[in-house]
């Protein structure tokens, strides 16, 4: 019956497995390893997959993903990365893709990799050499476009930079990757004091809202008292605003929160909790981690500054260490345990520090690595 089904309903049925799920789907026969049903669109899942990838380099060249379907951790070789050297930090997904940063680089050095396909490629060179700078990430899907690869853009603002004759400065253009073109140009320019907080202050993790007229990117400075700081892409515009119990919170991420934007904070001795933003920047609490999966994610610690936050339109997850175990929010009330990487097929792993992400992986491959 399976060798008669057309290549359309195949490929509608295979669409609704996930990648190791496909891997051995693909694996039965050469038809199906080969046939047009596997580059095709593939449906996102509802849970997105957690990839952890270690801080410092080991002996092995590797990242850890979970299944949130199947509950289990695989270990993913990233051996197919030109410089087994290079120490990658993962910025932010871009459909089914990672972008990341080279972290034993002076300036800033951009690549896209997809680990489940082993496909990597370095993004071209920025106009100026920014060290430190912020990126932002906003993604551009057409009528036509496949779920797992829209178009995109990046924008990276301030960073330090070579001045001809006061050694370095704070550099105070923005310049912005296009993925249509493959190419990098300046678009604007911002408030110097702006600049140095973003390169001082300000982690590489970003938060796209958008509207119905603007699109906005937002970052949250690391320092206490923390603050927010967005950029108005197509106005050029800058600002910067306040957030609830700015000078108690242990750590800050902003995430998106029903479409919009959101922050996760906890305090010494309190919960973690969810804020939404509302009309007029006013912060509203929305939601708290239950008392009981804060301290098991403490692990008997009496602060949350190890404590780390990844999100994604679908989930807030909150993280350790890799052999730890998480906290998964994916809607308001429901927050779940996820256990760490103790073993991966009987075999036990090195706990490590890790930057974690929340991605949706897909077998197909895509057309920008040919760029």
């Amino acid at each position: 019956m399976w060798s008669n089904l057309p290549f359309d309903v195949l490929s509608s049925i295979f669409s609704f497995l996930s990648p190791d799920s496909l891997a051995r789907a693909r694996s039965t026969c050469k038809n199906w390893h080969t046939g047009k049903i596997f580059i095709t669109q593939h449906k996102p899942h509802e849970a997105p997959w957690f990839l952890a990838l270690p801080i410092r380099n080991h002996q092995k060249s590797c990242c850890y993903a979970h299944n949130p379907i199947t509950k289990i951790w695989y270990e993913i070789s990233l051996d197919f990365i030109p410089l087994q050297s290079t120490i990658l930090k993962p910025i932010s997904p871009i459909g089914s893709l990672i972008l990341l940063k080279v972290t034993n680089s002076t300036t800033l050095q951009l690549v896209l990799c997809n680990p489940f396909t082993r496909q990597f490629k370095y993004l071209p060179k920025l106009n100026v050499s920014r060290t430190n700078p912020a990126c932002g990430i906003v993604t551009i899907f057409e009528p036509n476009d496949v779920w797992n690869f829209p178009n995109f853009r990046i924008y990276v603002a301030g960073g330090m930079s070579g001045a001809k004759h006061s050694g370095t400065a704070y550099e105070s253009t923005v310049e912005m990757y296009d993925s249509c073109v493959d190419t990098w140009k300046i678009v604007g320019s911002m408030p110097v004091e702006f600049s140095v907080r973003l390169t001082v202050w300000t982690p590489n993790e970003n938060v796209c809202v958008k509207e119905t007229r603007t699109t906005t990117l937002y970052w949250i400075t690391s320092a206490r008292a923390y603050s927010v700081m967005g950029f108005d892409v197509g106005n050029n515009c800058w600002r910067q605003f306040g957030v609830p119990l700015a000078d108690k919170l242990e750590f800050a991420t902003l995430v998106r929160w029903n479409g919009g934007l959101g922050l996760v904070g906890g305090t010494c001795g309190g919960s973690v909790c969810v804020w939404e933003m509302s009309e007029g920047d006013k912060w509203c609490l929305v939601d708290e981690m239950p008392i009981e999966l804060g301290l098991r994610l403490l692990c008997g610690k009496r602060n949350w500054e190890g404590v780390k936050c990844v999100t994604d339109d679908d989930a807030i997850c909150l993280y350790g260490e890799l052999g730890y175990g998480m906290v998964i929010c994916r809607k308001v009330g429901e927050w779940d345990w996820v256990d760490g990487c103790g073993y991966i097929k009987g075999k036990k792993v090195l706990n490590c520090p890790i930057r974690g992400i929340l991605v949706h992986p897909t077998l197909a491959s895509s057309s920008i690595f040919l760029n």
